[in-house]
């Protein structure tokens, strides 16, 4: 359970973080262009029923986010036009058909009128489902427009509830519509499915995903994340990576285009301080014709060759771009002199083209880098530096040991019954 009291104004620090944006280090090889568009957030809350749960400090999760969103409000820089969409806050009805296209904006993307925008979020109540995918796809039009950054912040308490339309596949739709869309996940409740599939949502753009547990920690940084909000927007730069882990360019955070050739890898390096936590993202177009069936694999391996965590995605020829990301949180050291640590960035492609298709030049790649202060305790995206495989890891090693006193039992039964006859 998410401890009372802290989830109130861990939310409002989260989504002030968030509606900010990460601004670059001023060392960042990225170019920044001056005149940009301002950058566009909109806000999409699940006002589901199960929004109704009085678990946060005797009070109900409306509640506390319709707290959160009122001091959002407040901390929201000038230049920042922000926007509002609800999900599962109109139908109370029983008819599925109807209630995954309960989806609606409370308050447009544009110049923040804080009283209107506080007056609609007032009035929410926790009603019906929860259309997350139909919502996102919605959210993304509502963004749709100008050249500055694009943001959607999705505050979820469940799983979607209107599959088939997977929202992790909408997310990569939305990823595949351009550079600057990038979605941000918040789980008010961290049970293991919500999790997975607001992580999913979030990796497929390059964005992340936030269980809010400690208030502290989150509310000494909102006054210098909400101040990052009118930075300018990234312009990429074109950068060709190596064909192994020592030739490789040295990147730091910033956008980065490239070429990659059919089922090619490419090597880029990254340098991690302690305390620090590396997002990467990675997009490949298939802007010719290929074959159906084809996959995109991010990998962050030390110099050494050993894997610490992967993002990766599938495609079957719906989509021309595939997107996915990962996340590296590096622990902090006890030693204040303890060097950088060099993580490899390996990108893979399963394209293929189709008969009579020119494979060169290679498929545009775009890669996002961002090194950001990490969060006090490494995720399990990078335990011990086995990524998620170290669950894995650990059930083959129960299976193995209680199939191994299994056979050991079986083989001494049966020499005990040899004996006998």
């Amino acid at each position: 359970m998410i401890t009372r009291q802290r989830l109130a104004a861990g939310v409002c620090a989260l989504l002030a973080a968030l509606t900010a944006g990460f601004a670059l280090p001023a060392g960042a090889v990225a170019d920044e262009s001056d005149g940009q568009a301002a950058p566009k957030v909109e806000l999409v809350l699940d006002v589901s029923g199960s929004m109704r749960t009085r678990d946060i400090d005797g009070g109900t999760r409306m509640a506390a986010a319709k707290q959160a969103f009122n001091e959002v409000l407040d901390a929201t820089p000038e230049e920042v036009q922000l926007g509002i969409r609800t999900l599962g806050a109109n139908y109370r009805g029983n008819d599925r058909k109807t209630g995954c296209k309960d989806t609606a904006q409370l308050y447009p993307v544009g110049p923040l009128n804080r009283t209107d925008a506080k007056t609609a979020v007032a009035t929410l109540s926790p009603t019906g489902w929860t259309p997350i995918g139909p919502a996102l796809l919605k959210a993304a039009d509502d963004l749709q427009g100008g050249n500055g950054t694009r943001r959607i912040v999705l505050i979820s308490d469940g799983e979607d509830t209107c599959q088939p339309l997977d929202p992790c596949e909408v997310a990569r739709e939305i990823a595949a519509k351009g550079v600057g869309l990038t979605i941000d996940t918040l789980g008010l409740v961290p049970d293991a499915k919500t999790r997975d599939q607001l992580s999913c949502i979030a990796d497929a753009t390059g964005g992340t995903y936030t269980s809010v547990q400690h208030k502290e920690q989150l509310s000494d940084r909102v006054g210098q994340l909400v101040d990052r909000a009118a930075d300018p927007v990234v312009t990429p730069v074109a950068t060709e990576g190596a064909a192994d882990c020592a030739k490789a360019p040295a990147l730091k955070s910033g956008l980065y285009t490239d070429r990659e050739e059919f089922g090619q890898q490419r090597w880029y390096r990254v340098d991690v301080n302690p305390g620090q936590e590396l997002r990467a993202s990675v997009s490949v177009a298939d802007d010719r014709t290929v074959n159906p069936d084809y996959g995109v694999l991010l990998r962050a391996v030390t110099v050494h060759g050993r894997e610490i965590v992967r993002g990766e995605a599938a495609g079957n020829g719906r989509t021309d771009v595939m997107s996915t990301g990962l996340r590296y949180p590096r622990p902090e050291s006890d030693d204040d002199n303890a060097p950088a640590e060099t993580v490899c960035l390996q990108v893979t492609n399963s394209f293929s083209a189709a008969p009579g298709v020119k494979t060169t030049p290679g498929l545009p790649l775009e890669l996002t880098v961002d090194v950001v202060d990490g969060p006090d305790k490494a995720a399990d995206v990078a335990a011990f530096g086995l990524g998620r495989g170290w669950w894995l890891l650990g059930v083959l090693v129960l299976v193995g040991f209680l199939a191994g006193l299994v056979w050991g039992w079986v083989s001494r039964w049966r020499i005990a019954v040899w004996r006998t006859n």
